[in-house]
């Protein structure tokens, strides 16, 4: 089946725009942002309300240091490894970094060996396992951030930022982080030591989980001829399906809402305040829409008939809410119009925070027709979208906003129960993404992505949030930047 996917490839999804102010995109502001963080406040409150965060942590940090990598193999220095020697006391972890230097050079620190043109030997104590061995942890357990009383890990600022927003009315903070299985050792360890610290200062208790994404999802890779590859040993080559696996881990999850955030979007704690006003935003927008859907679900579920008022004012909010046009309807019986919008309504529902535009590469948000003739929203990647239309190239290139990866979701029915959220998966979307492995060029397919094709068929909606939310570590460098420096 996959191999057949790599040669008659993916159906590409029918745009009708990309969603933008007004159309698809919410901005919460003045009284209608104080009513989501009044609706909020009142969810965290109520004992009946489990909130927990689901944190993809599995991904090595070795993409972060690409540029050091390929430094220590050609000796040619590069402007990102030159900006990192340069700066080298600016980051975290260059007291860690120093210690190891001089344990292993007699007692020449850092700052010793560059100026003695020792530049190499630096870099290979920050990525190798003869130091920090940077190169071969997650992101997660990286030194991030620097403070007068101390360093904090990734780990560390995302267990303090969710004490400030997801914290259940019983005091606990549920946090669960996917890790790949070579992490689970230091991953346990660095909570073993930090568990108590972080407590105390967030006065919180935490309830830290974690899971592997599941090697099952794996996916064959071929050349560029759609022959499989293989690896030196002659064993065919497989690689992870990408975050879309997550949706398994994810769906083990028993809690009403569930924030999802990526593990290097962190800022330092002074910085935090636009994220929490945004996270309680969205959790709060997220409650009022699942109150309305809830509603309307019982509503429906009544045997007495619906009457003509209230399917109009169901289509109304779809419309308003969700984007999704439901003019297809038009021509049905009011029984069958009832049945129709009660299956649109029983689905998952999720919030996803959207960023202005600022040329960052990604997803973005999109209006799509779906084949039953109603339209709703998607996050798609520019893999998803048909280049060589020039309407649809022009749509994603025009696009307003980008998925900065901030969902909020609701993955309980109206009446408590959990839905089976691999139910809601549309396999018609995964896409073929062309990587390299040991100099060799391959075709690798991904799997429906977790916020994009592993939640096709969830009731969506998308809200504005301020680019200070947005503060993603893709390479070491990003940790120069002001937003990850306490001046």
């Amino acid at each position: 089946g996959q191999l057949r996917r790599f040669a008659q490839g993916f159906p590409y999804l029918h745009l009708v725009k990309a969603a933008s102010d007004g159309e698809g995109v919410v901005s919460l502001e003045g009284s209608a942002l104080d009513a989501a963080l009044g609706e909020w406040e009142r969810a965290l409150n109520s004992p009946a309300t489990i909130v927990s965060r689901f944190v993809p942590a599995s991904g090595a940090a070795s993409r972060m240091f690409k540029s050091l990598f390929a430094y220590l193999n050609t000796e040619e220095i590069n402007d990102d490894t030159r900006e990192v020697l340069d700066h080298i006391t600016d980051f975290a972890f260059f007291d860690s970094l120093n210690r190891a230097c001089m344990l292993g050079e007699g007692g020449k620190g850092c700052l010793k060996l560059i100026q003695a043109g020792k530049e190499h030997t630096v870099i290979e104590y920050l990525l190798t396992e003869k130091g920090l061995n940077y190169g071969h942890l997650p992101k997660a357990l990286l030194l991030f951030h620097r403070y007068p009383e101390g360093v904090r890990t990734a780990v560390e600022e995302q267990l303090g930022e969710s004490s400030k927003y997801a914290r259940n009315a019983d005091g606990t903070v549920r946090i669960h982080f996917t890790l790949s299985p070579e992490h689970i050792e230091p991953f346990q360890n660095l909570m073993k030591r930090k568990k108590g610290e972080i407590e105390e200062r967030f006065s919180c208790v935490l309830e830290v989980t974690h899971s592997i994404q599941r090697g099952n999802t794996d996916t064959i890779a071929v050349d560029m001829e759609n022959q499989p590859m293989r690896t030196k040993e002659g064993a065919l080559l497989f690689r992870p399906g990408g975050h879309g696996a997550l949706i398994y881990n994810l769906n083990e999850i028993n809690s009403d809402i569930i924030f999802i955030k990526n593990i290097d979007n962190v800022t330092p704690q002074p910085y935090w305040c636009d994220t929490l006003i945004y996270k309680k935003a969205i959790g709060g927008y997220l409650v009022q829409l699942r109150n309305k859907v809830y509603k309307y679900m019982a509503l429906l579920g009544e045997d007495k008939k619906v009457s003509n008022n209230v399917i109009a004012e169901i289509k109304t909010f779809l419309q308003e809410a969700f984007s999704i046009d439901t003019a297809v309807l038009t021509d049905l019986s009011m029984e069958d119009q009832a049945n129709f919008l009660r299956r649109i309504l029983n689905r998952p529902i999720r919030v996803c925070g959207m960023v202005r535009n600022t040329g960052e590469p990604g997803g973005g948000p999109y209006i799509v027709k779906n084949e039953n003739g109603t339209t709703g929203l998607q996050i798609l990647e520019s893999t998803q979208i048909n280049m060589e239309d020039p309407v649809d190239r022009e749509l994603f290139e025009t696009s307003q906003y980008f998925n900065p990866v901030d969902l909020v979701l609701c993955v309980k029915d109206y009446r408590g129960n959990k839905f089976d959220l691999l139910s809601f998966v549309d396999e018609e979307t995964g896409f073929i993404s062309h990587k390299s492995q040991e100099g060799r060029e391959l075709k690798a397919l991904e799997l429906p992505g977790l916020w994009n094709g592993a939640m096709s068929n969830w009731l969506t909606a998308f809200v504005a949030v301020p680019v200070t939310t947005f503060n993603p570590v893709k390479k070491v460098n990003d940790l120069l930047r002001p937003s990850h420096q306490l001046s």
